[in-house]
């Protein structure tokens, strides 16, 4: 059986209260589709790192940043309140780029069969 420490614990749930607490709120307040991809806790349980992907343009990208370290303080009481731990971690958010490289790499590699598949269509 495998042993998950405490911090595991705290940062599985904590991703699915910030899931729940934000998600819908800054799709209708940003007009941009964001995602809570992952948290880092620390060991002590102090800080924690909350990564976030916005799908738009970089305009959005800068407005979602804006508006999630506003109300940083706002999450971070209320996801004390649903942890119900002692010391709710102190929280930043901070943007993860890699659904973006996937969608990337994901277009890549369908130029590459279009452009492979054209090739076959000309040896035929």
């Amino acid at each position: 059986m495998r042993q998950f420490k405490r911090a595991d614990r705290i940062r599985s749930q904590m991703l699915r209260d910030v899931r729940v607490l934000l998600e819908q709120e800054c799709a209708s307040r940003l007009d941009a589709m964001i995602t809570f991809t992952d948290v880092e806790v620390t060991n002590d349980l102090r800080y924690a790192t909350i990564f976030y992907s916005v799908l738009g343009e970089e305009k959005s990208k800068e407005k979602a940043f804006s508006y999630l370290n506003k109300i940083s303080k706002r999450v971070q009481s209320e996801l004390g309140h649903l942890l119900r731990i002692k010391h709710t971690p102190e929280i930043k958010f901070e943007f993860d780029p890699s659904i973006e490289r996937g969608m990337r790499i994901e277009q890549l590699l369908n130029e590459i069969a279009q452009d492979n598949d054209k090739e076959r269509e000309k040896n035929i």
